[in-house]
């Protein structure tokens, strides 16, 4: 387990295990000021549960829809406790994905309509591929 390391005891392979990401996505995310680059003593960088834990929080902040530039202005009121911009940079992402769902349950009922058509007769084109210009 991560929790079990000693501060600053992964290397950069190990801090993308612990995240589940590629290196790469790594130094991505370094790029973009999203994670630090620890001070390396020689060649090899450490990292400590600190980097663990800010990898996870964009790995779940991505996961809930928030854009790369919206996770870095989150982490950045994070150091200036602002609650209030946290909160609305929240609730935009809840009423983006309110819309994007009404739009998948729009489309999922769409398509059900049209296999129950497409099951419904046995002859002519399908409704299905009608549909979609085939």
């Amino acid at each position: 387990m991560v929790q079990s390391q000693a501060p600053h005891s992964l290397t950069i392979g190990g801090l993308a295990k612990a995240g589940a990401v590629g290196v790469e996505t790594i130094r991505f995310y370094q790029r973009r000021g999203l994670l630090d680059r620890p001070d390396g003593a020689g060649s090899v960088r450490r990292y400590g549960s600190e980097h663990v834990r800010r990898l996870r929080f964009i790995r779940q902040a991505q996961a809930a829809g928030f854009t790369l530039q919206e996770i870095k202005e989150l982490i950045d009121l994070d150091a200036g406790e602002d609650r209030a911009r946290a909160r609305a940079l929240a609730k935009t992402r809840v009423e983006a994905l309110d819309a994007r769902i009404a739009e998948l349950e729009r489309a999922r009922d769409a398509l059900q309509r049209l296999a129950r058509e497409c099951g419904a007769g046995s002859r002519g084109p399908c409704p299905i591929l009608t549909s979609f210009g085939v």
